[in-house]
């Protein structure tokens, strides 16, 4: 079953109260990372100016629909990439305020705790 965003973040702050909404995108955004075909996907649509067919990158990573799927999936979740159905093909480009919101994150991550 799965859960939207609100849901999430909702559940989260529940059970911890100073978890932020930022804690929360930001966990997201570092779920979507934590596979290589999916950091793949996302450097290739990140240096597009124009949105990619599936079928396209199915093919370039030589894995089956399914598990592109899955990995595509998670990357929507995330708000990373959208995707756009013109049937019967999806063309997904990256979400390019997301993108940036999620390099400012991790910059702010990696250079206030050092």
């Amino acid at each position: 079953m799965e859960k939207n965003i609100e849901e999430e973040k909702k559940a989260l702050n529940e059970k911890k109260n100073n978890y932020t909404d930022e804690h929360v995108k930001f966990s997201n955004f570092a779920k979507a990372l934590s596979h290589p075909v999916r950091i793949y996907i996302l450097e290739k649509l990140s240096k597009l100016n124009s949105c990619c067919y599936s079928g396209d990158i199915a093919e370039e990573l030589n894995i089956n629909r399914s598990a592109l799927s899955l990995h595509l999936k998670e990357l929507k979740f995330s708000g990373l990439i959208q995707g756009h159905t013109e049937s019967p093909y999806i063309k997904y480009c990256i979400n390019r305020e997301n993108w940036e919101l999620a390099k400012q994150y991790f910059l702010k991550l990696f250079t206030d705790n050092i």
